[in-house]
């Protein structure tokens, strides 16, 4: 069945509630009904429904509903129904409301002309002109049709019906990144939280995990309802109360639900931002946020030298993390009135000088992101990370590589998702040459050496290694690069000796044997295996985890640990530490070791000899 989602609005007395009440049948939801009937949540409010397509209503009865209900659905529009009385005309609430769906981006709009019956034809062809005509000075809002109806007339309703009937599903922007805004929430006797709302984007099942960001809060999906029914799974765009599981945390209106990992939140955004009815945004001006189901205190600074514009480019403050995506949108009052809104362009608070960041959101609010890319590799200069592109783009993980693909100059790193300015391979080469050169007997994979520069991807390191070897100044023998002078027959041999006179030299309390590595230039899992075969010579001894010692410096330790016990009576980890200054780690793992001999028994805390 075909799901189409329409918001409704209109002027005070146009006859909204009537006509869907003629539509549907349905006056409207109570929610002290919907209780009583247990999980059965009539999640659109109102709904109208034939053999293979279903009409949700989200509806909008006022100025206050418009703005927390409308905005969190906007993406999830198909289109939306404004109710305007056949007499009156357009109203001043029909033009906020229209003028707020422009902001947005509500593209398809049906009119409904209501108390048709009550004026002339020719009345009625007359005010079709007049609307027609004053849709021309929106940028964004596309005039679908324009119905006349009378609740009265069953032909009328049935006109509008089939025209709501063919609405087209609309190709909507997905990233695949489920959110989620909750306009309601409430707890169910049997069966626990439920809460409603607009799936916005991606998917979500029964048995998954949802993610509230705000609250740092991870919940199981017990079970999903969507228009009346129980479903496995939700989709963009769909109605869907989402019963979780044994939750204790206050999931309240506006709190988002998201997949945990994907979405970070900032206390500042960039946006592009616009007043509406003539209105100018002012800078450093306190106003209300409405965004989803949420309001939250926001400070608007203008990125233009002017205190104050029409439309430009802006930074939201927020007093705490606010978690957004790319091309979201918004709507700000000041005083309790609608002064405008806009759209998300930058959700990710990035350290850019403003000279750089200006070309940067010019680039994202015409989705230039190839632009975008170049701009934000060049001011990364050690790589720029896509792996945040759902949030920071709207661009799921193909889509960005796909862009990153097309530049210029750059590495791409497909498995990290890292994108790097060619010119930074030769400082990398400098780096890797400068340790073969330090220490000809460096053994070093791409792995070893992503742990030593920290900053740059395995897959950046073995580019820039195989073209080294190409070279000449270095050899690839099993994953290793090493000196081409080197003899490769007794490196082992070398290896080992450099790791014992190592630990030996650090006597009783030796690093760890990652640290050993980086000091030697050598790949781990070589030096896992050299102190593995010292271990099994009997050279060296492992006391815990990550804990070698060379047997010289472990036997001089256990006799100075008998002579303790025989001249005290006992040992345990104060008295030792009278002898040498260690730290707990080192002092438990020789007590330990003592517990191996036959002759040292464990007295609570204490070793005796027996």
């Amino acid at each position: 069945m075909k799901h189409i989602i329409v918001g409704t609005a209109g002027h005070v007395d146009h006859g909204k509630t009537a006509l869907i009440e003629a539509l549907s049948g349905y006056a409207g939801d109570t929610l002290e009904e919907e209780k009583k009937r247990g999980i059965t949540i009539n999640l659109s409010f109102s709904n109208l429904q034939n053999d293979n397509t279903n009409v949700a209503f989200i509806d909008v009865p006022g100025h206050e509903k418009l703005l927390k209900n409308m905005i969190a659905g906007a993406f999830g529009f198909d289109a939306c129904m404004v109710i305007i009385d056949a007499n009156e005309g357009i109203m001043p609430q029909t033009t906020e409301h229209l003028e707020i769906l422009n902001l947005l981006h509500v593209k398809s709009i049906i009119i409904a002309l209501t108390k048709s019956d009550l004026v002339t034809p020719s009345e009625v062809e007359e005010r079709k002109k007049e609307i027609q005509e004053y849709f021309k000075t929106f940028s964004y809002l596309s005039l679908k049709s324009i119905i006349p109806v009378s609740i009265y007339d069953k032909d009328s309703i049935k006109n509008l019906k089939q025209e709501l009937f063919s609405i087209p599903i609309i190709e909507k922007p997905s990233n695949g990144l489920f959110r989620y805004y909750i306009d309601r929430s409430f707890s169910l006797a049997g069966v626990g939280t439920v809460v409603t709302g607009t799936v916005l984007d991606g998917t979500i099942k029964i048995g998954e995990k949802v993610f509230a960001p705000e609250l740092e809060k991870e919940i199981v999906v017990k079970n999903l309802q969507v228009h009346d029914k129980d479903e496995k799974e939700a989709l963009s765009s769909q109605r869907t109360a989402i019963n979780l599981q044994n939750t204790k945390v206050n999931l309240k209106k506006g709190t988002l639900l998201c997949k945990k990992g994907f979405i970070r939140g900032f206390t500042s955004v960039d946006v592009w931002v616009e007043g509406i009815s003539n209105q100018t945004i002012k800078h450093n001006t306190q106003v209300i946020l409405f965004i989803g189901t949420k309001q939250i205190e926001t400070k608007i600074l203008l990125y233009s030298d002017e205190n104050e514009i029409s439309s430009g480019l802006a930074k939201l403050q927020f007093h705490s993390k606010i978690f957004l995506v790319h091309n979201e949108p918004f709507i700000i009052c000041r005083s309790g009135k609608t002064i405008g809104g806009g759209r998300v362009l930058n959700p990710i608070n990035d350290p850019i000088k403003k000279k750089i960041k200006m070309p940067l959101l010019e680039a994202l609010k015409n989705d230039d992101f190839k632009t975008a890319f170049e701009i934000l590799v060049n001011t990364h200069k050690r790589g720029f990370g896509i792996i945040s592109s759902n949030q920071r783009f709207g661009l799921n993980h193909d889509e960005a590589l796909k862009i990153a693909h097309k530049m210029e100059n750059v590495f791409v790193d497909e498995k990290g998702l890292v994108i790097y300015p060619l010119s930074i391979k030769k400082e990398l080469k400098n780096k890797i040459n400068a340790i073969y050169e330090k220490n000809e007997y460096a053994l070093l994979s791409a792995n070893s050496l992503s742990l030593k520069i920290k900053w740059a991807s395995e897959s950046l390191l073995n580019d820039v290694l195989q073209d080294i070897v190409k070279s000449g100044q270095l050899d690839l023998k099993d994953g290793i690069y090493k000196n081409p002078n080197i003899n490769v027959n007794n490196i082992d041999k070398i290896i080992e000796e450099k790791m014992h006179n190592i630990l030996q030299e650090e006597g009783f309390m030796p690093t760890a044997p990652y640290n050993i590595y980086d000091e030697l230039d050598i790949d781990r899992k070589m030096g896992d295996d050299a102190l593995k075969r010292l271990t099994k010579s009997q050279k060296v001894v492992r006391l815990a985890h990550n804990l070698f010692v060379t047997t010289e410096n472990l036997s001089i330790i256990i006799t100075r640990l008998r002579e303790i016990m025989k001249n005290e009576g006992s040992v345990d980890i104060n008295s030792f530490r009278k002898f040498y200054d260690m730290s707990r780690k080192y002092l438990v793992a020789y007590l330990d070791y003592l517990d191996l001999y036959d002759d040292v028994k464990k007295d609570g805390m204490k070793r005796v000899l027996v």
